[in-house]
């Protein structure tokens, strides 16, 4: 059974004359003949009883024909679906990314995203690359913002650079400054300060944990556990000091002092992750291009 016999057999029920049902379709007469009558041999049956040149429907005709329309129609939404898919005027796109880059690098960029392609659904996870890498290895995710060397390196992954980072001290203004003149902090420095700490399995306790360790130290924890937003508010409030990326402290806001690491600093490296085995849908492909466009 083929759709066009489907449309063909429609056709002339609804106007019960196989000429005009032919003139409808734009199909010559004969060939729409031989369609119907090769529908009519597949499914055993008479579809239309043509007694002295009227045609009526048949009792198979008549089982047959809203079959026959809900079919076509379901085909008719199917193409539609698609197209709309391909158009960008609907879809699913499923991101993860750090919670440091929620706060500071997404913002604006899902913004710019959502206001072209209003009828995009975002779908955001927040974890540590370990979790985001998983996520996308077991194809929850269509692309993810990790923290490069990824914690497992993964060949199934793909994954493109889009910035380096620095990052920064932020205490509260209150306090006294970090450091010796106020101007830059050295890694050694934050030995005499209590720091307030992320929890376990965020990208920034380890960066901050190793470079402490290699300038020959213990950090101490003021307070530790925290996701991003619990972190700057715990700095606000004059726990301790915490080094995050520059972005998420310049848009902090009010509130919160911001010191450069002395040269050569902590730096981070952003990329876009995704399964190499499968393409990203067409919503996440131009998703990753205005992400590497904004940051290019």
């Amino acid at each position: 059974m083929q759709f066009q016999q489907l449309q063909y057999f429609v056709a002339v029920a609804e106007t019960l004359h196989f000429t005009r049902a032919a003139e409808t379709l734009h199909v010559a007469q004969p060939s729409l003949s031989q369609q119907i009558k090769a529908l009519e041999r597949e499914l055993g049956a008479e579809l239309f009883s043509r007694a002295r040149g009227n045609i009526a429907l048949t009792d198979a005709g008549e089982a047959l024909l809203p079959l026959a329309r809900r079919i076509l129609a379901d085909a008719d939404t199917a193409r539609l679906e698609v197209q709309e898919l391909a158009q960008l005027r609907r879809g699913r796109v499923r991101l993860g990314a750090t919670p440091s880059l929620c706060t500071g690098l997404l913002p604006d960029i899902l913004r710019a995203f959502r206001d072209e392609y209003p009828g995009v659904q975002l779908i955001v996870e927040e974890g540590g690359s370990h979790d985001l890498v998983r996520e996308l290895a077991r194809g929850a995710l269509d692309l993810a913002l990790v923290v490069l060397p990824l914690p497992t390196p993964s060949p199934a992954l793909t994954t493109v650079e889009l910035l380096r980072e620095d990052l920064v001290v932020v205490s509260a203004p209150d306090a006294p400054a970090p450091g010796r003149a106020g101007r830059s902090v050295r890694i050694a420095d934050l030995q005499d300060e209590p720091l307030v700490m992320f929890r376990h399995g965020y990208d920034l306790r380890e960066l901050t944990v190793a470079a402490c360790r290699a300038a020959g130290f213990e950090p101490d924890f003021a307070v530790e556990g925290g996701e991003m937003d619990a972190v700057l508010g715990f700095v606000r409030a004059g726990l301790g000091v915490a080094v995050v990326p520059r972005m998420v402290a310049m848009r902090a806001g009010l509130g919160l002092r911001v010191t450069p690491l002395t040269r050569p600093g902590l730096h981070r490296t952003v990329a876009l992750a995704h399964r190499s085995d499968v393409a990203p849908p067409r919503a996440a492909r131009e998703l990753q291009r205005m992400l590497t466009g904004h940051l290019s």
